[in-house]
């Protein structure tokens, strides 16, 4: 079996053993979540009456369901790290070991401290703890997962020596500490545009999985193979959580999955170099985040209201569509930009 072949198997086989584990797994969390009394709390219709409206239903869903993906990718890296060095030097378990320093130490770390800090704003909003009982205040927030681009950006420029931006079909640029704010500006922006978008039951969760699924491909075709695997082993975990995701939701991702996620996913896209193809790999979010910006000028500056409601998919929940039907059509979409975005990528670096 020749390398490319091996590691292949590797992102396919750790992709289906995250599936599993999580899949066995997502019961008893669901179970745990219903009994500390995790549900969702809507909005009240005062703030916001079309949202208020439409998704009424689902006060009291679980959330914090992100813990089941985080927490198995997390579980599966730290078992086989500890493992490798028991077994025989060169044995098939020994060798699934992707936890390396150069290209899944930092993602990983990334992934579970924002994954942290979610848990906390959410465990806030479940109980009314907050400015109007619902979590940390946005500025919170944005210090938060700042502090955590700002420790991302130093392990970039001290640890990996690393100041090198791509720009698609041009070239790369040495930008010496231009390179920090750039990269929190990556990470935090992705990270709040994936938690617009985590608001329909699987729709977060869908657009992840071909933004994962994108990278893990980059990786791969770039030599770096341990960042492809814990990519797919992302993956494996968050097609287990669409299970219990898709509609009717049996749990909400919350932002212990959407903002980690979303901070992780900038970090790959700055790991394999190629952020400036996010927009179009992350076409859905730019598209969620967008609406939003777009909604909020038109409020301020034009004293109405561009959308019924905003993000995008809630206006078009407001002028009838069903929520599957916006769901799927945004995962069609999702998957065609990320062909678009992993074939710009491949021919870029042909030129």
């Amino acid at each position: 079996m020749t390398l490319e072949s091996f590691e292949i198997v590797r992102v396919l086989l750790l992709s289906a053993v995250a599936f599993v584990i999580a899949f066995a797994w997502a019961p008893l969390l669901l179970r745990a979540l219903e009994h500390w009394g995790a549900g969702k709390s809507i909005r009240a219709a005062s703030d916001a009456p079309v949202f208020a409206r439409l998704h009424a239903k689902k006060s009291g869903t679980p959330t914090m369901g992100g813990i089941l993906i985080w927490f198995t990718v997390l579980a599966i890296a730290l078992v086989l790290y500890y493992l490798a060095p028991l077994l025989p030097e060169g044995s098939l378990i020994a060798r699934m070991n992707f936890l390396s320093r150069s290209e899944v130490l930092l993602p990983l770390g990334a992934l579970v401290a924002s994954a942290i800090v979610g848990f906390v704003d959410d465990y806030f909003n479940i109980r009314g703890i907050g400015p109007k009982g619902g979590g940390l205040r946005m500025r919170h927030r944005l210090g938060i997962y700042t502090a955590i681009a700002v420790v991302g950006a130093w392990w970039f420029r001290v640890k990996l020596d690393w100041d090198l931006l791509h720009i698609p079909f041009v070239g790369d640029f040495n930008i010496g500490m231009w390179y920090v704010p750039f990269f929190i500006l990556v990470i935090v922006s992705t990270a709040f545009s994936v938690n617009e978008a985590d608001g329909l039951d699987g729709l977060a969760g869908g657009a992840l999985l071909t933004s994962f699924g994108a990278y893990a491909v980059i990786a791969f075709a770039q030599g770096r193979y341990d960042l492809a695997v814990f990519c797919g082993v992302i993956l494996g975990a968050l097609l287990a959580f669409l299970w219990f995701n898709i509609h009717p939701a049996k749990f909400f991702m919350g932002d212990t999955g959407a903002m980690s996620l979303g901070v992780t996913l900038g970090i790959v896209a700055m790991l394999t170099n190629s952020a400036l193809f996010l927009p179009i790999i992350g076409f859905i979010f730019v598209l969620e985040s967008l609406s939003v910006i777009a909604q909020i000028f038109s409020r301020k500056v034009l004293k109405r209201r561009l959308f019924k409601s905003a993000p995008i998919h809630h206006h078009l929940e407001a002028i009838g569509w069903p929520e599957p039907q916006i769901v799927m059509r945004m995962w069609v979409i999702s998957m065609i930009a990320a062909a678009v975005g992993v074939s710009f990528v491949l021919i870029d670096a042909l030129i």
